[in-house]
């Protein structure tokens, strides 16, 4: 697995909450094992306790994407280090599961497990696949959708950095939105037009006329 690819982890778990509407999705011990995909190991280590925590967590990654979306990459950056210093994590090398054309294992970097709990191993992988995106993408690849009232994470891998919605659906909904103000602006600009005449018509004096 690209260590990059663990950053999928974070935007996962930010994304169980809605803020705007008041959502939250961690509502279960199944809802977290979820959040865990195939490491399914740690999952199994998940408990009650883990759903309080799991929620500081998020609260904590989403101020990383917060700072990020609005250019305190700096910020962002120290929220990061401060997670990374809190949850460490040992890189190893892996090569289990495939194999080369000549029967050889593909060796990749692979972050092992040693928490004491399944909030810390979680946030572990998440932070340490936020810090690897960011440093070879750039902070300004962590952003918040920008379709109100959606504010979900989202990694932007676009070659020309200019992702701005979490989803097509997202963008969809903001395009067709952008789309009626605009028809909206334009009914309303031939009536202003008429009106403006009218009352001028009607301010003048006989005597001007």
């Amino acid at each position: 697995m690209e260590l990059a690819s663990y950053s999928d982890y974070a935007v996962r778990l930010v994304n169980t909450e809605e803020p705007a509407r008041g959502r939250d999705g961690l509502t279960s011990v199944e809802v977290v094992k979820e959040l865990f995909g195939a490491a399914s190991q740690m999952a199994r280590r998940v408990t009650e306790a883990d759903l309080t925590r799991f929620r500081t967590i998020r609260a904590r990654l989403r101020a990383v994407f917060t700072a990020a979306d609005e250019g305190d990459h700096t910020g962002a950056v120290d929220l990061l280090n401060s997670l990374l210093l809190e949850f460490p994590v040992s890189p190893q090398i892996s090569g289990h599961d495939t194999l080369d054309e000549e029967g050889r294992p593909r060796w990749h970097m692979h972050l092992a497990d040693h928490s004491s709990n399944a909030t810390a191993g979680y946030a572990a992988i998440s932070a340490m696949g936020l810090a690897f995106h960011l440093t070879e993408f750039g902070a300004d690849r962590l952003g918040l959708c920008q379709a109100p009232p959606c504010r979900n994470a989202y990694l932007d891998t676009s070659t020309n950095r200019s992702r701005r919605y979490c989803s097509d659906r997202c963008a969809t909904r903001a395009n067709v939105a952008a789309y009626r103000a605009r028809k909206r602006l334009e009914a309303e600009r031939p009536d202003r037009t008429g009106r403006t005449a009218e009352n001028s018509q009607e301010s003048t004096t006989p005597a001007d006329r």
